[in-house]
């Protein structure tokens, strides 16, 4: 990896009562690309992310973003770090009593004080981004899971954030859905030039977004790679992992 990380968390721990999920996490994120968190259900994935957003403090171990300690930051500081940051939940996280539009507009008349005029104008630039121009008066009962999705990343997006983050953002889709969502997410981060990090456990058709794949496991990352060095990894419990959820014959077709 090159030095330009613009998150970093080093020996992060997080306990639960008496059960121990992050064990000294150590994962450096890099801007402008993206960095994709595997692993095992229940190995406290998202719990990463959480504390990259400042919604979770360690026990021990730091969390910088932007070389600011998140911890040591007054709430102010971290208010404004966070409107760099654009979220995409598992559910997309909408709201059933609000309009597509709405939805979209939302932050927009929270945290900015920019004219209606200027809302519409922004949040139909990201809906046409999103292939779901023309939904602007739907709710979201009257959406598909996929459309749901897009509406749900135009809404993270409405403000240019600079990292972006997607909590197992295929949850719930078929495979053609869930290889359309993936086009979205490389065409718009091609386009406006975001970092990402993505928590998923769609492997390997996730790897073909990654720039680097970080494998948690019993608390803490094993490591961070780029897709061929992960599959290549002679880390056994990486090489188990990329067999469990590959096959064991791929990484012999890897080194062909």
């Amino acid at each position: 990896m090159n030095n330009n990380a613009i998150v970093e968390l080093i020996d992060i721990k997080k306990s639960f009562g008496s059960q121990q999920v992050l064990r000294g996490v150590n994962l450096r994120i890099m801007e402008g690309k993206t960095t994709v968190i595997v692993g095992g259900s229940g190995q406290g994935k998202s719990l990463i992310i959480k504390h990259i957003l400042g919604l979770i403090t360690p026990d021990s171990g730091r969390a910088l973003v932007y070389g600011k300690e998140l911890n040591r930051i007054s709430k102010k500081e971290l208010k404004d770090i966070r409107t760099n940051f654009g979220v995409l939940f598992q559910n997309s996280a909408l709201f059933d009593s609000m309009t597509v539009y709405d939805n979209v507009a939302l932050p927009l008349r929270e945290r900015t004080m920019i004219t209606e005029d200027e809302t519409g104008r922004i949040v139909n630039e990201k809906l046409k981004m999103m292939d779901v121009e023309g939904t602007n008066n739907k709710y979201p009962a009257q959406l598909s899971g996929g459309m749901k999705k897009r509406v749900g990343l135009a809404r993270a997006l409405v403000l240019d954030p600079k990292i972006v983050f997607f909590d197992e953002p295929t949850t719930g889709l078929d495979a053609a859905k869930s290889n359309e969502i993936y086009r979205v997410f490389s065409r718009t981060q091609q386009k406006l030039g975001y970092t990402s990090v993505i928590v998923s456990h769609d492997v390997p058709k996730i790897f073909k977004l990654a720039d680097y794949v970080a494998l948690l496991h019993n608390g803490v990352v094993r490591d961070c790679l780029t897709p061929d060095e992960f599959q290549l990894s002679d880390d056994p419990v990486i090489k188990d992992y990329v067999e469990t959820t590959m096959g064991p014959l791929y990484s012999s077709e890897m080194e062909v």
